[in-house]
């Protein structure tokens, strides 16, 4: 698919988060539009976007969607983060690190284009009112902060996830441990005479099965935005409300391609996956305690989406560091990095240290 041309001037129509639409960034005229497919949506009354097969994909690859648009990739040299630009977009820095060292990238290998998304529906406005609330509730932050971060403008982003889905079946085995108490006589200080009650364990085999199916099960595939942050950040909601891709939701807005390829993902995925069904599993083992828990895990049908997601993204500098904002696109969810004053922390244990002191004082008087 081409340019999406502005009915009145021409220019390239973007998504607008706050609109819904796509929006003219020139004379600001809004155009109706629905996705070619508006039956494929996920969502009441639609139908989902379509699961692939995993094990098949690791066996050929899948073949990528077209992203429907020129496209120009960059790679940043320093977070090494790649960012993809559609219909000839071009970058002074890196979004995710603000490093002015970006490079022509050309992908050497056939890549898994994105066949889903969650447009914006989180506006610039919303967001940058939010994070500044986020400011002004860090109370242990240098007072330049609120200047120092808001110097970098506000980005959105796309950032690549892929989706898993599987039917689980575990069998564990464990030993249950089951408390009793024994009444136990010893010499106190004293040298009198005294009992007490002595926890004792008793260990007993126990064993079990169940069955659980995990439904989109979120893998990160970016390297530009702060894991730990992410994760803050989720969830996304993936299995009801996206969208089938299309370029018009991408015109205007970086998108990250991934850097965590399918095989990776569904490694994390799987071993995620292995470490709920073992929580779940322990649940299920009766008595007071436990030890020696084994699980033997089986997956089944198990599939996969590579999607786009939305993210609000503020780096800044502060001092010789780095921090990073992420805001959910989608949802407003905020997450946040920031320095502290040691300053102001000193002032704050010296203020309790006094109070301290004259709460001691008066009780002595």
């Amino acid at each position: 698919m081409g340019r999406h041309p502005c009915p009145e001037c021409g220019g390239n129509l973007e998504w607008n988060a706050a609109r819904q639409a796509l929006v003219c960034p020139y004379c600001g005229t809004v155009a109706p539009w629905q996705p070619a497919h508006p039956a494929d949506v996920a969502g009441e009354g639609g139908q989902p976007v379509i699961e692939q097969d995993l094990e098949a994909a690791l066996r050929v690859p899948v073949d990528g969607r077209d992203w429907g648009a020129q496209r120009r990739e960059v790679q940043c040299q320093s977070c090494r983060a790649i960012s993809v630009f559609v219909d000839g977009r071009v970058a002074q820095r890196c979004d995710f690190c603000g490093s002015p060292a970006i490079v022509a990238h050309e992908e050497l290998q056939d890549a898994i284009t994105p066949q889903s998304l969650l447009p914006f529906r989180i506006s610039d406005v919303q967001m940058r009112e939010r994070i500044r609330q986020w400011y002004g509730s860090r109370w242990f932050a240098p007072g330049r902060l609120k200047k120092a971060a808001l110097t970098d403008t506000l980005k959105g982003v796309y950032l690549p996830y892929w989706t898993f889905d599987a039917h689980a079946s575990a069998r564990w085995r464990a030993e249950a441990g089951h408390y009793y108490y024994t009444t136990e006589r010893y010499r106190d200080s004293q040298g009198r005479m005294q009992t007490r009650q002595v926890r004792q364990v008793r260990w007993v085999p126990a064993s079990g099965q169940l069955q659980h199916f995990f439904d989109d099960a979120l893998v990160p595939g970016t390297v530009g935005a702060h894991a730990a942050l992410l994760r803050r950040i989720e969830p996304f909601p993936t299995r009801t409300d996206l969208k089938p891709y299309a370029p018009e939701y991408v015109r205007g807005w970086t998108v990250e391609r991934y850097q965590v390829d399918l095989r990776r993902a569904a490694a994390i995925g799987q071993e995620q996956m292995q470490a709920q069904l073992r929580q779940m599993c322990a649940q299920q083992v009766p008595g007071d305690t436990q030890r020696n828990l084994v699980v033997d895990a089986r997956y089944q049908g198990r599939t996969f989406k590579h999607v786009l997601v939305p993210v609000w993204l503020v780096h800044y500098t502060y001092g010789a560091r780095s921090f990073q904002i992420l805001g959910n696109g989608y949802t407003g969810q905020l997450a946040g990095e920031r320095p502290y004053s040691w300053g102001k922390i000193a002032l704050a244990v010296c203020a309790v240290l006094l109070l301290v002191a004259l709460g001691w004082l008066l009780l002595r008087q």
